[in-house]
């Protein structure tokens, strides 16, 4: 017997997006996180999100944007971008 496990949205904790996480269409800083129905991610800068975020959404996919962020300036870096 195969056992089969579904994780979806409301049971997978979200992970924050990292400095290192980078824009699949132009490799600046990722600050939005596309997961899709299927599987698999898509990162995407601020601009490039913006641009793509609307039809993502209607094909189902769950949408991260931590791009509030880039108004915010800390004083240091966090412990996990170090």
């Amino acid at each position: 017997m195969i056992e089969r496990r579904y994780v979806t949205g409301a049971l997978a904790p979200t992970k924050p997006l990292l400095a290192a996480d980078r824009c699949d269409r132009c490799g600046a800083q990722a600050y939005i996180r596309a997961t899709l129905p299927l599987g698999g991610e898509l990162f995407f800068c601020a601009h490039h999100g913006r641009q793509h975020v609307a039809v993502l959404r209607e094909k189902g996919a769950e949408i991260q944007d931590e791009s509030a962020r880039l108004s915010a300036t800390p004083g240091t870096a966090g412990d996990n971008e170090r």
